[in-house]
């Protein structure tokens, strides 16, 4: 190996495609969308990744408060939901002609559900919750709130106290009511070298192995550091760093000169050896490859002021133990899934980094918590496949009468 390109088998990264809202509907099949969190806005992109598969010509409309519609909408058309009275909500209604509507936990707007509703269109309420279709101090139910639910046909709740909820305080009987636990954004496994990872494997066998991934370059030091002690108590260990932006790699070059670790260049085409203490992962598109090498993970981007943290799904899709900086904001909510789970830990600094390290380097340590990483990715991959099933059957449906 002289030297490794990029790998062209990236995913599209969630900024391209549409954009924002067009002038007019556009052909097809338009799945409306209305997210309620910032967590169901990361589900919407996730579920028109899912529907763009199954039909290429499918449109997906996201709306929501504009503080929480992504800053990089990817494949879909985004739009800020209309006010809440008849006029606005029926003018929306009429241009997008939407042919489902999937809503989102809560945040019921009588108005817009009554306008869809009046035009025909299918209403599916998913990730349902008790909490969030009430409020504190509410003795009984709203009659305005009341009407919005019994407008939904199918509704995904997160529990049976849920259903029982709906059934008895709401009075559904005719929705559909599946219990599936709580809808979140999916767990996908990234693309890899099949011939890279089967030589790796066979050259670092039996070495522990933990990777930074996504590496900011203001976080280096506080990692080589720990690394550093990790070797003081484990002289075998590899350490994998995988900047956050690998073009720019001349100041972790550098740190690593000046920390007198043994290390090797990736994009040089250079292999380890028993000596190697840190490969730099300076191409794009393989951290598929470092993911599935690597039983430990530390998610960059987390440790610095200001950061707002790496998504946590993606090593919990390769059964990686999680390990990440304070600084998560963009992915808190997933992050405290993991964590509640036993797949995830915090650290704040070198001394914290390394003891964790060193604490999860036994593969009975590491195995648990990856093992608990993806029974959390699973259990969400199953509930979307159920909405996805769900939306197609309901299209079809539609398509036939």
């Amino acid at each position: 190996m002289d030297g490794r390109k990029p790998a062209t088998d990236t995913p599209t990264p969630p900024g391209a495609g549409k954009v924002s809202a067009p002038a007019s509907r556009p052909e097809g099949e338009v799945v409306w969308c209305h997210a309620t969190t910032r967590t169901h806005s990361d589900v919407a992109l996730h579920l028109a990744d899912r529907l763009a598969h199954a039909r290429p010509d499918i449109h997906v409309l996201l709306t929501g408060a504009p503080d929480i519609l992504p800053d990089e909408p990817g494949s879909v058309y985004v739009h800020p939901i209309p006010a809440d009275s008849s006029g606005p909500a029926q003018a929306f209604v009429n241009h997008w002609r939407p042919d489902i509507c999937v809503w989102t936990a809560g945040d019921l707007r009588p108005a817009i559900l009554a306008a869809a509703h009046r035009t025909g269109i299918p209403l599916y309420l998913v990730d349902a919750d008790e909490s969030r279709l009430t409020q504190p101090g509410w003795r009984l139910l709203p009659n305005s709130s009341r009407g919005a639910l019994r407008r939904f046909s199918f509704i995904m709740a997160r529990s049976p106290g849920t259903e029982t909820f709906l059934r008895r305080r709401v009075g559904l009987r005719d929705a559909t009511i599946r219990v599936t636990g709580a809808l979140r954004e999916e767990s996908k496994p990234l693309p890899y070298n099949e011939s890279d990872h089967e030589e790796l494997t066979g050259l670092l066998r039996g070495r522990p192995i933990w990777l930074a991934a996504r590496l900011h370059v203001d976080e280096l030091a506080t990692v080589l550091e720990a690394n550093e002690a990790v070797i003081g108590m484990s002289h075998r260990v590899l350490l994998v760093i995988a900047p956050a932006e690998p073009e720019n790699s001349a100041p972790y070059h550098a740190a690593l000169k000046a920390s007198g670790m043994r290390y090797i260049t990736w994009s040089d085409g250079a292999l380890p050896d028993e000596t190697t203490q840190v490969i730099l992962a300076d191409t794009r598109g393989e951290l598929g490859l470092w993911y599935r090498i690597s039983p430990i993970c530390f998610m960059g981007s987390s440790l610095i002021a200001g950061a707002h943290g790496s998504d946590p799904n993606e090593p919990a899709a390769h059964g990686s133990a999680i390990l990440y900086g304070p600084n998560i904001r963009t992915y808190l909510a997933a992050y405290s899934r993991f964590a509640e789970a036993g797949a995830a830990r915090i650290v704040r600094d070198a001394h914290t980094l390394a003891e964790a390290v060193q604490r999860i380097i036994p593969p009975d340590q590491s195995a648990a918590m990856a093992h608990a990483a993806w029974d959390v990715a699973t259990q969400s991959a199953a509930v979307m496949d159920q909405l996805v099933d769900a939306i197609l059957l309901a299209l079809d449906e539609r398509t036939v009468a």
